[in-house]
């Protein structure tokens, strides 16, 4: 396959940022690995774990270590970034992706 047909159908933008996405993967699973939350999301296992460590530093997802693993949860009342956005809250940016799904 050649390169300019590979780039014709990757898609040039996506509605989410990788944060978006990391967000929601937690949601889904709180116990996923950073392993496996970077292959859901399209990002390598080092991009997740920065995208992770901005969401706990911001308080948007809170991590818990479990022996050796952690465990993620998301702060469901934390409002959204972007002005435009901030009346709403994380919890109804996941409800409104869950009831795509």
């Amino acid at each position: 396959m050649t390169d300019e047909a590979r780039d014709s159908r990757a898609p040039r933008w996506t509605f989410l940022t990788h944060h978006g996405h990391v967000l929601v993967a937690v949601a889904a699973d709180g116990d996923a690995t950073v392993a496996q939350i970077a292959e859901r999301v399209g990002v390598t296992a080092r991009t997740a774990v920065t995208i992770l460590n901005d969401l706990a530093q911001g308080g948007y997802i809170h991590r818990e270590r479990r022996g050796r693993r952690n465990h993620y949860t998301i702060d469901p009342d934390r409002p959204l970034r972007h002005p435009s956005n901030s009346a709403h809250s994380v919890g109804d940016l996941i409800d409104a992706l869950a009831d795509l799904a």
